[in-house]
């Protein structure tokens, strides 16, 4: 063995503890524990709720919500799916995680209030590092490894909204590829995505597929908020992704959906410019390439004409910055290809 490898085999134990067994038959439902001292409670802790439900053998699915805090169709249908799962229903394992990054979603915030980390952005973590760098690290050392299937819900949270879709990404192994596309499409979303990450280094994705896991995410509309239809979407995704896994019994739920590619960074549409918004197309438009599609007003005096920013591609329109202002590098759109 060479001194390359040495620092791993040093790494600390991560300081979360489980309440559960994660080898036991039934449905637990208990904590992952992380000290946190602080000005309210010198021998606290951070207590993230988790549910593992098994029965005997088969695969395991690790279901997790709020990566982001402010993102809430996950965690509705996740706590939702904790609350009536049986394991006699079951072959296999169910890990259910509604609030992975549980500090940001008890605030309502996309990134952690304590440490302001963004979960996505941290993998594979650190044992010794910050908050969220120890939480990415339990997933990757304690939870990824467990897992066969991994699904992590998002949406816009407070500053996006997006097309209802499920998504797989385009990766280096092609079996393992095409078997993320399978699991994408029996979840069946409205809108079935092959997406370009703006940026998938430290990602929670990145990490999975690194360790060949089956991998599937989602973005189901946004604007910190949601609606009877987006959590509609992905109660009936986890349905029948527990069928497709073969850890539940039962034909797929099947609706139409539109595929959709994201080929290049042609897809997407920054500012430029700082001040209010004005979106020229509306999600699910079509749109030609040279078409105008967002506009950014000045706001610091009146009788100036906006920016324009057009489409680069043809395609459909399929997210959007939420609120009414930007500033300078923000995303303002991304144009999806049909296939």
């Amino acid at each position: 063995m060479t001194l390359y490898f040495l620092p791993c085999l040093f790494m600390k134990k991560n300081p979360i503890s489980s309440t559960v067994d994660f080898e036991k038959d039934g449905v637990q439902h208990g904590y992952l524990k992380l000290p946190h001292s602080h000005d309210a409670s010198a021998w606290g802790s951070i207590v993230i709720p988790i549910t593992v439900a098994k029965n005997g053998k088969g695969p395991t699915i690790l279901l997790t919500g709020a990566n982001h805090g402010d993102e809430y169709e996950g965690p509705i249908a996740l706590f939702d799916l904790a609350n009536q799962i049986k394991a006699d229903e079951l072959s296999g394992r169910v890990i259910i995680i509604p609030g992975m990054n549980y500090p940001a979603f008890k605030a309502g915030k996309r990134t952690s209030p304590i440490d302001g980390g963004n979960m996505n952005r941290v993998f594979p973590g650190n044992p010794e590092g910050t908050f969220t760098e120890k939480i990415a690290d339990y997933f990757n050392r304690k939870l990824l490894p467990m897992a066969d299937f991994v699904v992590d819900f998002h949406s816009g949270g407070k500053t996006l909204d997006f097309l209802p879709f499920c998504c797989a990404h385009v990766l280096d192994d092609k079996d393992q590829q095409e078997k993320c596309i399978a699991a994408m499409k029996a979840f069946n979303a409205p809108h079935s995505v092959m997406l370009l990450e703006i940026d998938a280094v430290n990602m929670y994705d990145t990490a999975a597929e690194n360790m060949g896991k089956v991998f599937i995410s989602t973005e189901l509309g946004g604007g910190g908020s949601t609606t009877a239809y987006t959590v509609e979407i992905a109660k009936k995704g986890i349905r029948n992704i527990l069928r497709h896994a073969g850890i539940t019994m039962g034909e797929l739920e099947v609706d139409e959906t539109l595929n959709l590619d994201m080929p290049d960074d042609s897809c997407y549409i920054f500012s430029e410019s700082t001040g209010l918004v004005e979106h020229c197309v509306d999600l699910g438009d079509e749109v030609q390439a040279g078409q105008l599609v967002a506009k950014v007003h000045n706001i610091e005096r009146t009788g100036s004409a906006p920016d324009e920013y057009h489409a680069k591609i043809d395609g459909i329109f399929t997210g959007k910055h939420f609120p009414g202002l930007v500033v300078n590098g923000d995303f303002l759109g991304v144009i999806a290809v049909p296939i």
